[in-house]
């Protein structure tokens, strides 16, 4: 499973956002890398540049300087109408100027004293100069030529500066957008891939891991998008920007700067090597912390009953301790590979520009002017901030790659894709034709199941708890599919149409029936358009619903909140009648219906039952053998075989495992005594009805 390319695929869905915002980003990147070549031309042209000959013109002359009743201007601004003069000069010393009558032609430490000019060369010649020191008004007039150049480059950078920020604004907008657009699809698709997954898949997969991938996970994808990629997004293109710049300016000292990318891309590599086996137990621990508490919080009656809240807080801490111990792994290794290691890469590379700076002569005349050395320095400084912004999301980068790691394994489990379309209402005709089933290999639960179920009957299914009964129920509905054998409605074998399609005229009713948030109305229509609200309350007061709901503040419209924890055991059972009748199906399955609910109530369901079965095919699981008295065939389930099947009134003829077990619950053993157990059935069912 290759993550960065399922992760690339993704942003290839808003490539078009991705591609205007990386566009932005180089006319961002671009504007602002301009600033320190502007800020070199200043300084070489226009402030330094006075350093440079001039010539003594006419006062005609444009932007001619007067001095001491002379005119001068620059060699470099000379037009074609300007008479020649004498050369001259004028020179910083220290922090004064002079004034030099004569062309200087000689580099070097620079002196002045008793109108004496002197420059002392490398190697030790000394050339003397007669100079004039320049006032602080005089200087003034000097430079007053440059000002027009001076502001045109400030408000030019000033544009430039604007001009970054706008796209920066943009930049930063569309590559926020795009990535929560793509996280919005991820957890879409996650959500989806979830009711295409299988029914076992959840059973060895707690809820709270679940959770923790569609939540959790996919934050922290969201996190990659966000901030990591757009870090090393612009971090990559700013970075390359300033190589390109200090290309133009030096190319030498470019190619010593380029040692700082291999060993950037080494550090990555092995700060990667240790962060991903790290993360990932993070990950794991986390996802196992999360199934504890969504276990704990939905046990919280056992577990006070029982008093186990010290057991369950040291199980807790336990977990918690080993997310803790890894959780500081990651800590140090990022303290130790963080900003230590760009602090180190930044003193190197300033050591070597001021070593390379340093052996050259920093005057007019030297081979490095000072608007390179501060565009150099300047460069380098900005290099070195996106490293840093790079290198404070690799602990996300890697977190987020183990997330998606793990979103895209959920991801990648084989599902069945949600069926469209309709399927006409069959008449519940069922038959299972020699069936054997195993949730696990070769350990069968279901063992040659053969019976048939024909239009409107009624079949119970009884035995004792593992004898299978459910599971017949689990692959009718196609939750799990049979190993061997075939299962038909109205002769179509189930295997051949679409498990949504064939759940669409199945209606369920379990023994702890399962309320959403909403309300009773809601929860009996499940937001079904095709139901009205005249249906659903056809439905509840056919199934006896309203004398029990009656005394709620606002009856059908009272709210439920999670499981419909503040509804009685009875209400919530009515209201899941009420759903299956509201459905209309042709197939209808109650699973221990009436289990748990008390007497009063349990009577309202059974006199609502022959309306809820009527026209219908129905299966009904119960171990109160007095609610299945009128059923049209009980089987009689034992280790996953049929061991007798009939009527009520033929199994009790029989005096079998079926009479043993009702027998048992009417209490009718003599003289107090318990009746003779069950004999082991043979292999072969040992009565046929």
């Amino acid at each position: 499973m290759n993550v960065m390319k399922k992760l690339y695929q993704y942003a290839l869905i808003y490539k078009k956002s991705f591609i205007l915002a990386l566009l932005m980003l180089a006319i961002a990147v671009s504007a602002e890398l301009t600033g320190p070549f502007i800020a070199k031309t200043l300084i070489d042209n226009h402030i330094l540049g006075i350093e440079r000959s001039w010539v003594e013109v006419n006062a005609s002359s444009k932007d001619a300087v007067q001095y001491q009743g002379h005119y001068y201007k620059r060699s470099d601004h000379l037009e074609s109408g300007d008479a020649k003069g004498q050369e001259v000069r004028v020179l910083q010393v220290g922090r004064q100027f002079v004034f030099v009558h004569e062309a200087v032609q000689a580099t070097g430490e620079r002196t002045f004293t008793d109108g004496q000019l002197q420059i002392k060369s490398g190697n030790g010649e000394l050339t003397t100069y007669a100079a004039t020191k320049i006032s602080v008004n005089e200087l003034i007039g000097f430079y007053k030529p440059e000002m027009k150049g001076i502001f045109m480059l400030m408000g030019g950078y000033l544009a430039l500066l604007v001009v970054a920020c706008i796209f920066e604004y943009g930049r930063i907008y569309y590559l926020q957008t795009s990535a929560n657009r793509v996280i919005q699809k991820m957890r879409m698709d996650v959500y989806n891939q979830i009711h295409r997954l299988p029914i076992n898949y959840f059973d060895t997969l707690p809820a709270g891991k679940v959770v923790s991938r569609v939540t959790n996970d996919t934050e922290a994808v969201k996190d990659l998008f966000v901030n990591v990629l757009a870090n090393f997004f612009s971090g990559t293109v700013y970075i390359t920007g300033i190589f390109v710049a200090l290309f133009l300016l030096d190319v030498r000292l470019a190619f010593v700067c380029l040692i700082i990318v291999p060993i950037l891309i080494l550090w990555i590599y092995v700060y990667r090597r240790f962060a991903t086996q790290y993360n990932r137990i993070i990950r794991s621990k986390l996802s196992d912390i999360n199934g504890l508490i969504n276990e704990s919080i939905q046990g919280m009656t056992v577990i006070r009953a029982f008093r186990r809240q010290k057991d369950t807080e040291q199980e807790f801490e336990e977990m918690n301790e080993q997310h803790y111990h890894y959780r500081t792994k990651m800590l140090n290794l990022n303290a130790l590979t963080s900003h230590n290691l760009v602090n180190v890469l930044r003193s190197l590379a300033l050591a070597v520009v001021i070593w390379y700076f340093g052996s050259r002569s920093f005057d007019i005349g030297g081979a490095i002017s000072f608007g390179v050395i501060y565009a150099f320095v300047d460069y380098l400084g900005r290099m070195f901030q996106p490293i840093v912004g790079m290198v404070n999301q690799l602990a996300q980068l890697e977190q987020a790659l183990v997330s998606a790691e793990r979103v895209f394994e959920l991801m990648d489990q084989p599902g069945t894709d949600v069926a469209e379309g309709t399927l006409d209402r069959y008449q519940g005709n069922v038959k299972f034709d020699d069936v054997s089933f195993a949730y696990k290999e070769e350990e069968y639960v279901l063992k040659n199941i053969s019976f048939e179920a024909k239009q409107g009957q009624t079949v119970a299914l009884v035995g004792h708890t593992g004898s299978g009964k459910s599971s017949i129920l689990n692959v009718l509905f196609r939750f799990y599919d049979v190993q061997k054998g075939v299962i038909t409605v109205d002769g179509i074998n189930v295997q051949d149409i679409p498990k949504q399609l064939l759940r669409q005229h199945m209606a369920i009713v379990l023994q702890d029936p399962f309320l959403f948030t909403g309300t009773i109305a809601s929860n009996v229509s499940l937001d079904d358009p095709s139901i009205t609200r005249e249906q659903v309350e056809k439905a509840l007061r056919d199934v006896g619903a309203e004398r029990i709901l009656a005394n709620l503040p606002k009856g059908f419209d009272e709210p439920v909140i999670e499981k419909g924890s503040t509804l009685s055991a009875g209400q919530r059972q009515l209201v899941s009648f009420a759903r299956a009748l509201a459905f209309n199906p042709a197939i209808l399955i109650l699973d221990e219906a009436t289990a748990n609910i008390d007497t009063e109530t349990e009577a309202i369901i059974q006199s609502a039952l022959d309306v809820v079965k009527k026209g219908r095919t129905t299966f009904i699981i119960a171990h109160r053998l007095s609610t299945i008295r009128s059923a049209d065939q009980i089987l009689v389930m034992h280790r996953g075989e049929i061991v007798e099947k009939g009527n009520h009134e033929e199994l009790m003829q029989h005096k079998g495992r079926y009479y043993q077990m009702y027998q048992l619950q009417q209490g009718s053993s003599a003289s107090g005594q318990e009746p003779a157990a069950p004999s082991v059935p043979s292999a072969k069912p040992s009565y046929v009805g």
